[in-house]
């Protein structure tokens, strides 16, 4: 009866168990990451929810100021946001009285101001597939704040969002 050498057989062991151990680590750092990656998202979306509402709030209490809402934050057809900034001689609405042109170039200064602290950015423009209702655009990352059929930098595609863009799309009236 021939006898087998078990020397070394011990370290093949640890060296296999370590490397299950390496796997199963690394799957768990991988889902940690995920994890951070969804809250970091689910934070810009509620940052870009937050966003938008108060925008389209202010949009419904100053009704008359409506042209100059869609003035300053519709989208040239070259695709760009025109975010106008707040004109010289606009007071300070939230001190003064304001006119509702004046009122309305003050909200879009605000709003576009505190969405730039978040890395986002605003746009209006059609509803898609309507022609009577304004849709208002809040994007982060590398979107657009607008609607586009063939640019793909645009946040969406007609009624559809498009794939891998980030932002959100909420109508105002």
């Amino acid at each position: 009866m021939k006898m087998v050498s078990q020397q070394g057989s011990g370290l093949l062991e640890i060296l296999v168990a370590l490397v299950i151990l390496a796997i199963g680590a690394l799957g768990y750092i991988m889902l940690q990451v995920r994890a951070l990656e969804a809250t970091m998202e689910s934070t810009q979306r509620i940052q870009a929810i937050n966003i938008g509402r108060d925008l389209a709030e202010r949009v419904r209490s100053n009704r008359a100021g409506w042209i100059n809402y869609q003035t300053e934050l519709m989208v040239a057809s070259s695709g760009i946001a025109e975010n106008v900034a707040k004109a010289t001689g606009t007071p300070d609405c939230a001190t003064a009285a304001c006119t509702a042109a004046q009122m309305a170039d003050f909200d879009v200064a605000e709003i576009a101001s505190y969405a730039s602290q978040y890395g986002m950015n605003l746009g209006m423009q059609n509803c898609p597939s309507t022609s009577n209702r304004r849709c208002l655009y809040v994007a982060w990352g590398d979107t657009k704040a607008f609607d586009h059929t063939t640019n793909t930098a645009s946040c969406t595609n007609g009624p559809s969002y498009r794939t891998n863009s980030t932002c959100i799309m909420m109508e105002v009236y």
